[in-house]
C-alpha cells in the first residue's frame, strides 16, 4: 500500500499530454489520454498514472472522485501583459467608428496612455492589480505563464514591471516567466529618435541580468514602431548578452519579422497574422514557435486571421495564448482563446489542446516542467466540468474549471451558488 496525499480517482479522460518535446505540424493532431483513468500526487509531484482499479493500492490523505470529468495538465498562457495600470475601455468607442489601431497610437492613445498611468502607479498598485487578474487566469486553469514589461518604456518603470512580476513570481500560485519588452512602442520623448530610446533600453540588460528580472527580451516589429533592420540589432545584442529571443512579429504588415525570428532562432515568434509563405518556411526549419493570439485579431475587429492550418501543414509548431492586455485583447479566459482557435483559426480540439499545454510551455522555455503531467513532474493539474476534451471550444463564453490543482495543493475551486434565504421582518 503505498501512501499518497492526493489521490484522483474516476477520472473520465486523463490528458497526459506527455511529450519528449514540442510537437510540430501533424504531430499537433496526435493526444496523449487514458479513458477511465487514476492520477496519485505525493510531496507536489504526480506520483502515479493508470487506470481504474488501481487506486486500491493507495492510501491518500485525500482522495477526489471526478465522477467521469476530464481531467488534463494546467494550462499555459505564453503571451501575457499582466503588469500594467489603469485601463482603456475608452478606446472601445473609436474601434466602434472603425479608427485603426496604430491611429489610435498616433493619437496618443493605445500603448502611450497605458504607459503614463503605469509611469504614475506605484509598485504596491501594480502588485496588487496584477495580482487581481492572476488570480483570475488562475481560476480560469492557467498555471503557467509568461508576462512581459513594455508599459514603461523608459528605465525606471520597466525595471519596476520587472520587479513586480518578480514578486509576484515569488508569491502568486502561477509560475511566471520574465519577458522584457521595453521596445514595445516609441515613447513621446523619442518620436523623432527611436534608435536613441532602443540604445536606452539595451543599457537595462546589465542590470535585469544581475537581479534576475527576466529571461526573455522582446521588441515590437510593425509599422510605425521599430523596423526590422533596427529589430535585428537590437535582439541580437540582446542575444548576445545570454538572453532568450522573442518577436511581436507582423502582427498588421507583413514587413519580414517572422524571417527575423528564425534568422535568430528566437524561441518564439508571436501574433503572425500577416506572415509570408517564405517566413512560414524558415520558422519550420528553425524550429520557433508561432504563437498565435486570436483574441486580439477578434477584439480589434479584424477579418483576417493567423493562417494556423498552414503553418502546421508546412511542420511549424503552434502555440496559443491570450495576448490579455488593457487595450487590444482585454480577457483573462483563455478558454475563449480555445472557441476562437477552433472557428477563426480552423484549428481541431486535438491541436488546441497540444497548443495550450506542450506547445505553450515551450514558448517559454518550461517544456521539462510544465504543460504535461507526467510522474516526477511538478502536478499541476485542472479538473474540468466538462466529459471530454472535445467540449471546451464547443462550449463557449463560460468558465469549465472545477477544480485547479498547482504542485499537488488545490489552489482554485468552482464555487457553488448560494441561494439567499429571504428574511422576513417581524411583524
Amino acid at each position: 500500500m503505498q501512501h499518497v496525499d492526493l489521490l484522483l480517482t474516476n477520472i473520465g479522460q486523463l490528458l497526459t499530454m506527455e511529450s519528449t518535446g514540442p510537437k510540430a505540424g501533424k504531430e499537433m493532431q496526435q493526444l496523449e489520454m487514458i479513458e477511465d483513468a487514476v492520477l496519485a500526487i505525493a510531496n507536489g509531484k504526480v506520483a502515479f498514472i493508470g487506470e481504474k482499479g488501481s487506486e486500491q493500492h493507495f492510501k491518500a490523505k485525500k482522495t477526489i472522485d471526478c465522477q467521469s470529468k476530464l481531467v488534463t495538465p494546467g494550462l499555459v498562457d505564453p503571451h501575457t501583459h499582466v503588469v500594467f495600470g489603469g485601463s482603456r475601455e475608452h478606446e472601445m468607442a473609436l474601434k466602434q467608428q472603425g479608427v485603426p489601431y496604430l491611429d489610435i497610437l498616433k493619437q496618443g492613445g493605445g500603448i502611450l496612455s497605458t504607459v503614463e498611468k503605469t509611469r504614475e502607479a506605484s509598485e504596491d498598485q501594480l502588485v496588487e492589480k496584477a495580482r487581481f487578474h492572476l488570480d483570475r487566469m488562475l481560476s480560469y486553469g492557467v498555471t503557467t505563464a509568461e508576462v512581459k514589461s513594455g508599459y514603461g518604456l523608459n528605465g525606471e518603470t520597466e525595471l519596476k514591471q520587472l520587479r513586480v512580476a518578480k514578486k509576484l513570481r515569488e508569491s502568486h500560485p502561477i509560475d511566471l516567466v520574465s519577458t522584457f519588452l521595453g521596445a514595445h512602442a516609441i515613447p513621446k520623448e523619442h518620436k523623432e529618435t527611436p534608435q536613441v530610446f532602443l540604445e536606452e533600453m539595451l543599457t537595462l540588460l546589465d542590470q535585469i541580468k544581475e537581479e534576475q528580472l527576466a529571461e526573455f527580451v522582446d521588441i515590437f516589429t510593425e509599422t510605425g514602431v521599430f523596423t526590422v533592420e533596427q529589430s535585428r540589432s537590437y535582439l541580437s545584442a540582446a542575444q548576445a548578452k545570454g538572453f532568450g529571443l522573442k518577436i511581436h512579429a507582423d502582427e498588421i504588415d507583413p514587413l519580414g519579422g517572422t524571417e527575423l525570428a528564425a534568422d535568430l532562432k528566437a524561441i518564439s515568434a508571436d501574433h503572425l497574422v500577416g506572415a509570408s509563405d517564405e517566413g512560414i518556411k524558415k520558422l519550420a526549419q528553425s524550429g520557433t514557435i508561432a504563437v498565435l493570439l486570436p483574441g486580439t485579431t477578434f477584439y480589434l475587429g479584424k477579418d483576417t486571421f493567423a493562417r494556423a492550418r498552414k503553418m502546421m501543414e508546412e511542420g511549424v509548431t503552434v502555440a496559443l495564448a491570450t495576448d490579455f492586455n488593457p487595450g487590444s485583447c482585454p480577457t483573462e479566459n483563455i478558454q475563449l482563446i480555445m472557441t476562437f482557435a477552433a472557428l477563426k483559426l480552423k484549428m481541431t480540439p486535438e491541436e488546441i489542446w497540444n497548443a495550450m499545454t506542450v506547445n505553450a510551455a515551450f514558448a517559454i522555455g518550461r517544456g521539462e516542467k510544465a504543460g504535461q503531467l507526467v510522474v516526477g513532474r511538478g502536478a499541476d493539474v485542472v479538473i474540468w466540468d466538462a466529459p471530454n476534451y472535445m467540449y471546451l471550444p464547443y462550449h463557449y463564453g463560460v468558465n469549465h474549471v472545477n477544480t485547479v490543482i498547482k504542485n499537488g495543493c488545490v489552489v482554485s475551486k468552482r464555487r457553488d451558488i448560494i441561494e439567499a434565504v429571504a428574511v422576513s421582518p417581524e411583524s
